[in-house]
């Protein structure tokens, strides 16, 4: 392998500062030419008799820490002997041998430290400014150092010992980046002064700081460049206000660009100022072609535009200034009708002066859609209701009218035994069997149809059926002050059965929970699994059921519901049908003032 020993040695040689290795008894084991130039040839020699001329090691000299915790240490020294200051760098070596070594970078810095106490001899001129000045005003070095400080720039960053705050390196103990302080210091170089410069500082605490530096350059006898000096102003207050309202402003004009809702504001001529995506959606018109260009008349007409303004400035419409609800139809461009409800305010500067009026308008088309259906199942829910009370009506009568009819026929047919057949009065007993027993398939008829085929079953899941139907009931419930609060299993396991038969029941149940909340409440729908069952659980906070009606809600035509049409004591009974057709049950729990609890249990495929 080639020794590459004299090309470092040559590469150590050519470094303008002082290097040298002396071992663990002070020897010295080599000296590059700088060093050699410096203090002579010293090799073999002890350091301190080099470098200080001295017997003893030297006071500033950090063996202990060097060989004792292998530690690197880094100090500045004066050394009378050459009459130079030194940045002194002491590091551990550890050699191939497992010897250890201690390796000492000398940097000259006598020209450095005289133009600082070049700077510093200015000190009493500015003394005086320095003390009594309100911002911060500093003189610093070029290399990086606080030379002199006011006790405004201390009270600024944090400090009280300015001795402390004297030894800072500027670039990573004070700028928050050292690339700020190095272009900091490219452009008061280049123009000889800055005004109004901004830059982010560092307190003693960690926190940051925005500051406005007006500054200039302080020149040397040759036009050298010692360092600067200048005034500090702390503007971070004044930052954080303007972050905070730029951070407000930009939330809340991301809140209203991203509303599902239009959301429109118009001066007093009706000029749209401003309308966010739901509104460029809504109305078929984006917002380039509308703000600043469109009069809010030209998009819902001047006569809807009128009375708006007008119930605006009515108390009796949500209060002065305010239309809590407006219905609205119109017609975009594309021709597709939109139904909603527009809600408006007025904004009135600091005298009570209108300035301008916002609105909001809801797209309802979707829900008014569900209202309508679910007005039309309804409908034919009560239908199908009456029409169950018929068929277990007419299963009754016949049940009651068979066995008469059948006591009929065969006392008929013993009596043409006796008759012949040639008799007048044997014509009439035919014709009253015949009659009989045209009667007879006629109950018979009646029954078939008072039991119908059942609707044809399919897998459910039925959180699902439970979900769909609650989109269809969210808007009454929140009218009728009900707040509904779902539990529902997760992932649950499919059950047979038919999807219009337990939306039936599920109305049912819905229905009367809101009858039993007149002034509003709380509705539970909860579903659980325990196998093989699956159980539906609904519990209202309503008027509850009187304990004598508890055994009876679940009988044909018996109802509390003495006020209503719809109260004809069918629901919970076809209710009960439907879920034992499903080889399931119906469990009922109420306190009569506190609520009640129906429990629907189903098997699990």
């Amino acid at each position: 392998m080639q020794d590459h020993t004299p090309k470092i040695m040559d590469a150590l040689d050519a470094f303008e500062e002082g290097i040298y290795i002396t071992s663990e008894d002070f020897t010295v084991e080599y000296m590059n030419k700088f060093m050699t130039n410096l203090f002579g040839d010293g090799v073999g020699k002890k350091c301190y008799e080099v470098i200080t001329g001295a017997e003893e090691p030297c006071d500033f000299c950090k063996y202990d820490a060097i060989f004792g915790k292998n530690e690197t240490h880094h100090s500045e020294v004066y050394l009378e002997s050459v009459k130079k200051n030194f940045s002194l760098s002491e590091l551990p070596v550890t050699n191939r041998d497992g010897t250890r070594s201690k390796l000492t970078i000398y940097r000259d810095i006598t020209q450095r430290v005289e133009q600082e106490a070049k700077l510093k001899s200015s000190k009493e001129s500015y003394q005086r400014l320095f003390t009594h000045a309100g911002c911060g005003v500093f003189i610093s070095s070029k290399e990086g150092r606080f030379l002199d400080v006011n006790p405004a720039l201390l009270k600024i960053l944090g400090y009280e010992d300015k001795e402390e705050f004297l030894s800072l390196d500027l670039a990573t103990d004070v700028y928050l980046k050292p690339d700020d302080r190095r272009e900091y210091m490219d452009i008061i170089e280049k123009d000889g002064r800055v005004t109004n410069y901004e830059v982010r500082w560092r307190r003693r605490d960690g926190t940051i700081l925005h500051i406005l530096l007006t500054c200039n350059v302080r020149y040397g006898l040759d036009d050298e460049v010692l360092g600067y000096e200048g005034i500090v102003v702390d503007q971070t207050q004044r930052k954080k206000i303007e972050n905070q309202i730029r951070e407000a402003y930009d939330f809340l004009d991301k809140t209203i660009s991203c509303s599902p809702n239009a959301i429109m504001a118009m001066d007093l001529q009706g000029l749209v100022k401003l309308w966010n995506n739901g509104a460029a959606e809504t109305f078929g018109l984006n917002a380039e072609d509308v703000v600043e260009k469109k009069t809010i008349q030209q998009i819902y007409s001047r006569d809807v535009a009128v009375k708006v303004m007008k119930r605006m400035r009515d108390d009796g419409y949500g209060g002065k200034g305010k239309l809590n609800s407006y219905p609205l139809t119109f017609e975009k461009p594309d021709g597709d009708v939109v139904e909603g409800n527009l809600s408006a305010s007025l904004v009135y500067d600091e005298k009570g002066n209108e300035l301008a009026s916002v609105a909001i308008f809801v797209d309802l088309k979707e829900r008014l859609k569900m209202e309508r259906e679910l007005s039309e199942a309804r409908q034919h829910l009560l239908q199908s209701e009456k029409l169950a009370a018929m068929g277990r009506l007419t299963s009754q009568v016949a049940h009651e009218l068979n066995n008469p009819l059948f006591g009929i026929m065969n006392t008929l047919e013993l009596m043409k035994t006796e008759i012949s057949p040639q008799n007048k009065r044997r014509k009439l007993l035919d014709m009253s069997l015949s009659e009989t027993m045209r009667l007879a398939d006629m109950l018979k008829k009646m029954l078939s149809f008072s039991k119908p085929d059942q609707e044809k079953k399919m897998e459910l899941d039925i959180n699902t059926v439970v979900d769909e139907l609650l989109l269809l009931y969210e808007k009454r419930f929140r009218e009728n002050s009900i707040k509904h609060v779902m539990n529902l299993a997760k992932n649950p396991s499919k059950i047979t059965a038919s999807k219009d038969q337990l939306r039936q029941v599920f109305i049912n149940m819905f229905s009367n929970a809101m009858y039993a909340m007149p002034e509003g409440g709380h509705l539970y729908i909860t579903t659980q699994v325990s196998a093989p069952w699956l159980y539906i659980i609904i519990e209202d906070t309503g008027t509850g059921i009187k304990p004598e009606y508890i055994e009876k809600i679940f009988d044909s035509f018996f109802t509390t519901k003495k006020e209503s049409v719809q109260g004809v004591g069918l629901g919970l009974s076809v209710c009960y049908g439907f879920i034992k057709d499903h080889d399931g049950d119906i469990n009922v729990e109420s306190t009569l003032g506190e609520g009640t609890k129906f429990t629907i249990k189903l098997p699990l495929d």
